[in-house]
Order: structure tokens, then sequence, then C-alpha cells
């Protein structure tokens, strides 16, 4: 079942319950189970709500990987399709001088040229459920914002503690892991102004001290930061699905295809909140013997890299999420990093660390940093590679690799707000694949 087309893969798609959505789950375990395939490379997409942005990556990548295994005669591919949010970037006549902001370490200044309307729109065509809920809270936002411009007298408390009962409505999530769980204090803080103000600061969407007084009232910094919970929100929710899709939908659906195929390598391979989501499957499968993980390769993972960490070398204090998980892959992990990556580099630390919780004494990597950042941390054995990898570059399995790829996810020009986050569609991503696979 060599890949020999683009669409030649096959398709898992589940709806943000982590139900299937389509072809049954039986039926696609027992059409792989029949394929004869050795080797099932699974890939999980990130954000981006249309399913032909997932089409492009798998039809671009699973051809690379193709080419990059040294013996392609019984690789199949599965790829996932689950709906994520869409972050979207700054209008395009402000692109650059939002790019320069955020590689300053100002994320929010994409929100800052954008209404609450506007951001709401975008964010309800992945919570269609809520869409009432957000367009109100875009109204409250530039009704906020138009008010302090024009020193119009508005009971902003008021209609902040509005704002703030609808977010913590839409964008309350399941219970996280510690060092998943920064947005606890946000959604669930009693002091909206405060926190909101701490928000805007944070993303650097707050108005210059200069431009403060101008506004005439502190509530132009805190509808800002607002404005910046909104679009944070979604990225809570987006993490908080991942998790559960790949807990309870993917893991128990490879638990049945081991079951059916004993003999099956598959090989795990997630991009951004897609590399969650394929190692959260992990949790879903309950021993190592009834794993059929042989590999797992995370693209730039926007998930913490104190997931996989015993709790002696975690700053947080307590194992990670996935600690207790790590045997069920018999084969190496290994993750990118590169510091063109804004999305996980600037706005994923600031997005997670709203807890107020920086451990001021920790003087190590991030507390709150994304494995796409600097990839694995507080694990062992741990060893390093570059991409482009040398020839002949051998995987141990068991171990866990830390992968710089400043030489090849370079391409910032993608995304005024990401950055090179999603510049991943290279023969040498795909070469490190085919090492973690063969390993």
């Amino acid at each position: 079942m060599t890949l020999q087309a683009a669409n030649d893969y096959s398709r898992l798609v589940f709806d943000e319950n982590a139900a299937l959505v389509g072809p049954d789950g039986a039926t696609l375990v027992t059409t792989i189970a029949a394929s004869g395939a050795t080797d099932l490379f699974v890939m999980s997409h990130g954000w981006g709500n249309q399913a032909a942005d997932a089409e492009n990556l798998y039809a671009a990548m699973f051809p690379l990987i193709d080419a990059a295994l040294p013996n392609a005669a019984g690789a199949a591919y599965l790829g996932v399709f689950w709906p994520s949010i869409w972050f979207p970037d700054a209008p395009a006549g402000q692109s650059a001088e939002v790019a320069s902001a955020v590689a300053a370490g100002a994320p929010g200044q994409a929100d800052a040229v954008q209404s609450g309307a506007e951001i709401a729109t975008a964010l309800a065509v992945s919570l269609p459920a809520h869409a009432d809920a957000l367009h109100t809270m875009g109204a409250l936002i530039d009704a906020g914002v138009a008010a302090v411009d024009s020193g119009a007298p508005t009971d902003h408390d008021a209609a902040l503690g509005t704002f703030h009962s609808l977010f913590q409505s839409v964008f309350a999530t399941p219970q996280q892991a510690t060092e998943d769980s920064g947005e606890s204090h946000l959604i669930n803080t009693a002091d909206p102004r405060t926190a909101y103000a701490a928000v805007s600061e944070a993303m650097g969407s707050a108005p210059p001290a200069a431009d403060t007084q101008g506004l005439g009232d502190v509530f132009g910094t805190i509808w800002n930061g607002a404005k910046d919970a909104l679009r944070v929100g979604s990225y809570y929710t987006m993490k908080g699905r991942a998790g559960t899709i790949g807990a309870q939908g993917l893991g128990p659906f490879l638990t049945r295809l081991h079951q059916a195929a004993p003999g099956l390598r598959v090989h795990l391979i997630g991009h951004s909140f897609g590399a969650r989501l394929v190692s959260y499957s992990l949790a879903g499968i309950p021993s190592a013997a009834a794993s059929p993980i042989a590999s797992v390769t995370l693209v730039q993972g926007a998930f913490s890299h104190w997931c996989f960490t015993e709790a002696a070398q975690n700053p947080f204090g307590s194992a990670g999420g996935l600690c207790g998980v790590t045997d069920r892959v018999h084969g190496p992990y290994a993750a990118t990093f590169t510091s063109a990556d804004w999305a996980v580099g600037v706005w994923y630390p600031k997005a997670s660390c709203l807890a107020g919780q920086d451990a001021q004494d920790y003087e190590g990597p991030g507390r709150w940093a994304g494995m796409g950042s600097d990839g694995y941390q507080g694990v062992s054995p741990t060893a390093a590679l570059t991409l482009p990898l040398g020839a002949g570059t051998q995987l141990d399995a068991g171990t866990f690799y830390d992968v710089d790829a400043n030489a090849v996810i370079t391409d910032t020009s993608q995304s005024s707000f990401a950055g090179a986050h999603s510049d991943i569609r290279h023969p040498e991503v795909a070469a490190l694949i085919a090492a973690a696979a063969t390993a």
C-alpha cells in the first residue's frame, strides 16, 4: 500500500467530542489490517478549521516521507482531521507592522489592529454553538473601546462583568495537567479589571504610557486585554480539544488497530496542537503491550515542554501529564524547535503564564514554554540532533531527541503572527520522520 499519489491515504475524522465522523472505526481498522502494510504513518494537523488546509499538508508531507524511507513498500498513511480553531492574521496592510511587533515579543499587536467583531466572527466558525456569545463579546469590546476614545460616560465595570461571564461560559476547559493549566487564573478570576489589564500588558497590546492619558481612562488597556483574551480563549479551547481527541479518540482507535494487526508499526507525527493530539493518544492506550506505537515525531509542538517530565525534574513539583505513559512508544521520540516560530516561542508562553505563577526562583528552561521552542525538557535519556540530518544518522529506541531546525524551519513571512510555525513542508523534516521510523 505504498503512497503513489497525493490523495492516496486514509482519513480519520473526529468531531470536537472525539467521536468518529464518516467511515466507522471498525471499517477503517479492517481496511488497514487487510492492506498488508507493515508501517502506518499517522499525522495530525494543528490549527486551521478548514479541512482543505489539512488536505494540503498531508498531500505535501506524505509523499516527502515516502521518498525519504529506505524501503517504502510496506508504508501506509493516515491523516487525522479534527475541528481546530483559526487564529486570524492581521489585515494584509498591517502585516509588516504586526510581524515586527510579534518578533519583538508583543503578539497582542495582531489584536490591536483588528476589531472585537472581526475576531469574534473568525472564532465563531469553529465554535458555532457559542456564536451568539462570541458576537456579543466582540460588540462589548468595540463599544468599550469607542467609549474610551470618545470619553462618553459608560459603566465599563458592568460591561466588563458581562464580557467576563460570557468568557467563562465559552472558554471553560476540562481540568488540565499542572503544566497546562495557566488559563485557570484568567477564567476563574473574580477581578476581571485587574486580570484583563494584566493580559494586555503581557501580550503587548496595552497603549504606550504617553497614549494612556490621552485615552482618558485605564479601560483603554483593559478593553485591549479583553480583545487579547478573546483570541487567547480560542487557544485554551484548542489545547483542551486536542488532548481530548487524542486520549478519547485516536488512542482507543490505535488500540483496536493493534488488536487487529499486531505486527503493524505505527509512527505518530503531529504539528502544532496536532503534536499535543498525537501525544495524548498515548494516554488512551491502556498498556505498553496494547500499543502499536513505534515512534513519535513532534513538529513545532504547541504544548508544554514539561509534558513527559518526571516530578523530580519538573519546576511545577509534579509529574508531567504524560509522564506515566512514555512506555507506549517502543522507539524514539523526536521534537523539532526553531527560534523563527513566533507562535510557540512568543505567544504560547504569554498565553500560558496567565496563572501568575512564573516561579521567579527557577533558573532553567521557561516554565511555560512550548515544545517547539526548545524540545523535550526534564526527560532522559536525551540527545541532540540538527536538521538537516547527516548521512546515515541513526536514532535509538527510548531516547528523546531535541532537534534543532533553525536552518530549515525559517520562513517567517508565512504569517505575521505565527512566523515560521507552519514552515514544515521540507524534505529535511520528512527525513527526520523516516529516521525515527527506522530506528
